[in-house]
């Protein structure tokens, strides 16, 4: 692989010129609406090299349920069903459409093949063995969500990739047909069969380039999966925002939430959520059932690799929501979920009072107990 396609292309020529549309676009780079603020780099370096957790990877092969094509030949009898295929890759069944979101089946999330964040486990379905794809949808273009191998090996062989405002660019200079491709703005909407896709609204940020010099050029997003009978909730990645509640409004309720729970840390916690906040997006967006996403693949931060979700059950748990937690290649009906099986290893890790991610700007919205508009049960 060579580390310099894998970069991509930044919007350029008229794909540049149509960002000047959007009112996030300014001045050449995209904006949140809460000012971003990072803790020390030089203390970030020095952790990533000598500091965190002593068990940030497993020691021990993962169990994961291997798929082929053969598995998806028949739909599900809810008409929604999720398989979850590591970190934040998920082959999502809703209402007659198959949605491929965020799809990674690249060994290191990285431009280079010989460095960089390395998988837990191999692919539990392989790409040759994908059933109908009507679409993919990509939330953003970081390394562990927009994948340079992949994209080469799917190429037209998908009919659609619907994907936040300038990501285009690097599908298209990685040969995907322009005519393939479909960009949108937050709140802009693409139809698939009887599903419509609906970006929503993210707090993080985007870029490439080893040295940063793409920055923000283009957007990110969450994406909403509206169809007649169910409706899904992706949160992209994200920190906190009060956004969590419009979308619930205009959205919501959703049968399922697949939100980020993982890669986080209170130097970066105005880009990622963590696994407290993370449940309070999902009663913010109105969820029915929570299921983690974007941990159990690769290393991305200094926490233990099983502490996303044992901080997320424990606060699951006190709120008294419906929890999921499929091991890589498990699928579920989200109207009927599996109970929750430990398949992870016990090892040590910190709680929210020894290790607080709170994004800031919030107000109110700091560390409060989310409130409900709706109700959490799952549907009968």
């Amino acid at each position: 692989m060579n580390a310099l396609s894998a970069t991509g292309k930044p919007p350029s020529g008229e794909r540049l010129a149509r960002l000047a549309d959007s009112p996030r676009f300014n001045k050449g780079t995209f904006h949140n609406e809460l000012k971003r603020r990072d803790g020390s780099y030089l203390k970030m370096t020095y952790d990533f090299v000598a500091g965190g957790s002593k068990h940030r990877m497993p020691t021990d092969a993962l169990p994961v349920q291997e798929r082929s094509r053969a598995d998806y030949a028949t739909p599900p009898d809810s008409g929604l069903r999720v398989t979850w295929l590591g970190h934040s890759t998920l082959l999502i069944e809703i209402d007659g459409v198959n949605v491929l979101v965020d799809p990674v089946w690249g060994e290191r999330t990285s431009p280079f093949t010989w460095m960089g964040p390395k998988r837990f486990h191999a692919p539990p379905l392989p790409l040759s063995q994908l059933p109908r794809i009507d679409a993919v949808v990509i939330s953003h273009d970081h390394y562990d969500h927009l994948d340079y191998p992949t994209i080469l090996a799917l190429g037209d062989t998908i009919p659609q990739y619907i994907v936040p405002l300038g990501v285009g660019s690097h599908l298209e200079q990685w040969g995907v047909s322009p005519e393939r491709i479909v960009e949108r703005d937050w709140w802009g909407e693409v139809q698939v069969g009887d599903v419509t896709l609906v970006a929503t609204p993210a707090r993080h940020f985007s870029g490439r380039s080893i040295v940063m010099a793409d920055q923000n050029r283009t957007l990110w997003s969450g994406w909403a999966m509206v169809g007649p009978e169910h409706r899904v909730y992706y949160s992209g990645d994200t920190a906190m925002f009060d956004g969590f509640t419009e979308i619930g409004e205009r959205l919501g309720p959703f049968d399922l939430t697949l939100i980020e729970t993982g890669a986080y840390n209170a130097m970066w916690a105005d880009v990622h959520l963590g696994p407290e906040q993370a449940l309070q997006a999902h009663a913010m967006v109105r969820g029915k059932l929570f299921m983690p996403v974007h941990w159990g693949t690769f290393d991305l931060a200094l926490h233990a690799w099983t502490e996303p979700v044992e901080r997320a059950l424990a606060r699951a748990a006190q709120l008294g929501e419906n929890v999921v937690v499929p091991k890589p290649g498990e699928r579920f009906e989200p109207h009927a979920p599996p109970a929750v099986v430990r398949w992870w290893p016990e090892v040590p890790w910190e709680t929210a009072e020894q290790a607080p991610v709170v994004s800031s700007g919030l107000g109110k919205l700091a560390l409060s107990a989310p409130e409900r508009t709706a109700e959490p049960a799952l549907a009968e």
